[in-house]
């Protein structure tokens, strides 16, 4: 399992890439390594895609921070 800082680096990563298409771009990499039978490949995409989703929204709460 990845660490939670090597997922949002590579989300950093996709998003500098791909922009407004980062999601997109990391749910067809989950879905592909889960047509493949790779489960723990494809559980680490989907966490990738939940931190672009985090850092791609534009209104962050107020109690969280930013690293």
């Amino acid at each position: 399992m990845q660490s939670k800082r090597d997922i949002y680096r590579t989300a950093n990563v996709l998003i500098r890439k791909q922009g407004s298409h980062a999601r997109t771009v990391a749910a067809k990499r989950a879905q592909e390594l889960l047509d493949q039978g790779d489960l723990d490949g494809a559980a680490t995409w989907r966490r990738i895609i939940k931190a672009v989703e985090v850092l791609q929204n534009s209104e962050w709460p107020t109690a969280s921070r930013v690293h």
